[in-house]
């Protein structure tokens, strides 16, 4: 355990037990860091992001266009650096597994100190675009929330070292997005995002648990505490079915508190409901792949 909860040290070398990495240029560090940290999974919470921002659109529509674009801005800069605030917590983790071993860090890829620095642009980044929202919109809400909310975002790689409840605190990470959308657009709080917010964290929460699922061995031996090791293989992809579950039901919930969605709400929702249940149908605890 003492070494699960020591902090990685800021050089370029490559962990103990992992092969050195070719150097890489600047530009392949970049595209190296891009794959390393998914920047391209943004996507994920963006659609409720932007959703939350349009329902809320109807109670402050001046210049939607230009709050959207910081919004956007925000989400990335705040995304990046939960993932890199992640690979450095899990570092050491990362290169005990062999699903993660070949990242960035565990590699020598990429340094501890070289993320640390991308931590600190991108959170300048942040609370630069949270700021424009009260210099030039009289918005202060999203400025003042700023520091909580990148702090909770760094924090969620450290909850699998006490408890299983993780895979929830991860969900709710990205529950934030739509209710600092809102935030960000209305300057108030209302129970649409609040709605969206919970089937968001189900739907992560769901997920992560089947991706646990398949570091099973490896959190058993490491102490990683997660669902799956908690209660085993079969009860978690259970308890993930019923995440995905209560995740429709607070969607539907959103449509009956909106009550302007309209069918192709409902239609996309469909759509939805038709995948989660093509792929419940294709996990097992004997076939993961």
């Amino acid at each position: 355990m003492a070494s699960m909860n020591a902090a990685p040290s800021l050089d370029s070398a490559p962990l103990p037990g992992s092969s050195p990495a070719p150097l890489l240029t600047s530009a392949g560090r970049l595209r190296k860091f891009a794959d390393d940290i998914k920047i391209s999974h943004t996507l994920f919470a963006l659609p409720f992001a932007l959703l939350s921002a349009f329902i809320a659109w109807r109670l402050a529509p001046q210049y939607l266009a230009a709050k959207i674009a910081l919004i956007v801005g925000c989400m990335v800069a705040a995304r990046t650096i939960a993932m890199c605030a992640n690979r450095i917590f899990d570092a050491s983790l990362d290169a005990k597994n062999p699903r993660t071993a070949r990242r960035a860090v565990p590699s020598g890829a990429l340094s501890p100190r070289f993320y640390a620095a991308a931590i600190a642009a991108c959170a300048a980044a942040f609370f630069l675009l949270a700021s424009v929202f009260g210099l030039y919109f009289h918005n202060w809400l999203p400025i003042a929330f700023s520091l909580p909310v990148l702090v909770y975002l760094s924090a969620y790689p450290l909850l699998k070292r006490f408890t299983w409840l993780c895979h929830f605190y991860l969900g709710a990470a990205l529950g934030l997005a739509p209710i600092c959308a809102w935030i960000a657009i209305a300057g108030s709080i209302a129970p649409p995002p609040l709605w969206m917010a919970a089937g968001v964290t189900l739907w992560t929460a769901g997920f992560d648990i089947i991706y646990a699922c398949q570091d099973f061995d490896s959190d058993r031996a490491t102490g990683v505490r997660s669902v799956p090791v908690a209660i085993g293989i079969p009860g978690a992809l259970w308890v993930s079915r019923g995440c995905h579950l209560v995740c429709v039901l607070m969607l539907v919930a959103l449509w009956h508190s909106v009550g302007e969605l309209g069918p192709l709400y409902l239609f996309g929702l469909a759509i939805v409901v038709c995948l989660l249940l093509v792929e419940h149908a294709i996990v097992s605890p004997s076939d993961l792949s």
